[in-house]
């Protein structure tokens, strides 16, 4: 593929934050609703879990974590830490947020926007909402 565009995505410190917060609660509900060792242990495998969601998914220190996105005209590819990459397709876009789908495997890839710098934040949601990158006419060029 062709890449007209490359962004490097950056660590996300909020995202990681709202992770670990959502797993703490999950793990406090689970020692509330089970009583005694079953409920402890419940809470602190989900107090894992998040801290492993937060550092592969937020802060992208995995080997499967995104490091680059390429867009190209109605295509796009992310390059993983690893090295490997994937095909993917424009999701559900907000202001704050981008989803991206890979078929093969089946993954969901999500970019905040604090993951990127505010004008390539900009053209990630316009390339997932039409699947072209932002430009202009020749004739506005000229003049």
């Amino acid at each position: 593929m062709t890449a007209a565009r490359s962004l490097r995505l950056s660590a996300s410190h909020t995202l990681a934050g709202l992770i670990v917060a959502a797993h703490l609660c999950a793990a406090a509900a689970a020692a509330l609703a089970l009583p005694g060792w079953p409920g402890g242990l419940l809470a602190a495998a989900f107090a894992a879990l998040g801290l492993a969601s937060a550092w592969s998914r937020a802060l992208l220190r995995s080997r499967s974590s995104a490091r680059v996105l390429r867009l190209g005209r109605g295509r796009a590819e992310v390059e993983l830490a690893s090295g490997d990459s994937l095909q993917v397709e424009g999701g559900h876009v907000s202001r704050f947020l981008v989803t991206l789908a890979a078929r093969h495997p089946r993954r969901r890839l999500l970019v905040t926007a604090d993951m990127l710098d505010r004008d390539s934040f900009r053209t990630l949601r316009i390339w997932a909402l039409w699947g072209k990158l932002p430009g202009v006419a020749g004739k506005q060029l000229a003049a």
